[in-house]
């Protein structure tokens, strides 16, 4: 099963990182986080990835490119302009990396790579998102709904500590409430091909009309994960996710 990740927004509230670089190469422990997304999904045997770049795409293919160089031992011969890999550390990974456009939307970087899962059910993610998904779970779960799409529900801790009041008194106090926005959209989506019929061009958001539509037909349906997800929209984000990484509890990758 394939894999598509998008990987072209701009990442606006990140800009201290993204006026450099594109959001998904912003680094947690020393790897992009498109990194860490896409091994999570290669834990589950899922190796073939779609990534659909934009802003300052040509670096995620630069990164990837060079990607055996960055992680093996090397021999380099100057006399015969000849390099040899050593200790190659490599993931089995196939890597398309898909122009899809600077300022297209969300559901039209999934119509431009339409024709790479025509016919197929894929994985679809968002490039800025970690979590401890079980995703061997999620697609059975997508099979067993027998609907064009799936997505992933989770309930992202509170940013405050919330307060139950009556009179002035607080009768109850929750320290960042897991349940703190409710049930939210956390991506890791399992998709039928015949749901992209719905995204009309580059200007339509998936989030909005096409999800919808599918919502309205009975096509869609929610996987809850009541596990770790995080995703990293902020500095602040960044920094926890950095912090996680340093005291060894990179959940996401367990």
């Amino acid at each position: 099963m394939k894999v598509v990740i998008l990987a072209g927004g701009k990442g606006t509230r990140l800009t201290e990182e993204t006026v450099l670089k594109p959001k998904p190469m912003v680094e947690i422990g020393g790897k992009p986080i498109l990194w860490h997304i896409m091994k999570i999904f290669s834990f589950h045997g899922l190796n073939d990835f779609i990534v659909c770049c934009g802003y300052k795409g040509y670096m995620i293919k630069e990164y990837f490119v060079n990607y055996a160089l960055h992680t093996s031992d090397i021999s380099i011969d100057l006399v015969k302009n000849k390099v040899e890999l050593y200790n190659n550390r490599t993931e089995a990974w196939k890597i398309s990396l898909i122009d899809t456009g600077i300022n297209t939307e969300t559901g039209g970087r999934l119509k431009r790579i339409a024709k790479f899962v025509k016919g197929e059910t894929f994985c679809f993610t968002y490039g800025d998102g970690v979590s401890d998904i079980d995703i061997t779970k999620l697609i059975n779960f997508h099979y067993k709904q027998g609907k064009l799409a799936t997505l992933t529900a989770v309930r992202p801790s509170g940013r405050f500590g919330r307060l139950d009041l009556v009179d002035n008194k607080i009768i109850t106090f929750k320290e960042k409430p897991k349940d703190g926005e409710g049930w939210v959209n956390g991506g890791f989506f399992i998709l039928d091909s015949k749901a992209l019929d719905l995204i009309k061009d580059d200007q339509t958001i998936w989030e909005n009309e096409p999800m919808e539509k599918l919502s309205k037909k009975g096509q869609i349906t929610a996987f809850k994960h009541h596990g770790f997800w995080e995703a990293m929209d902020t500095i602040r984000d960044k920094e926890h996710l950095q912090y996680l990484w340093e005291q060894g509890d990179a959940k996401w990758l367990k």
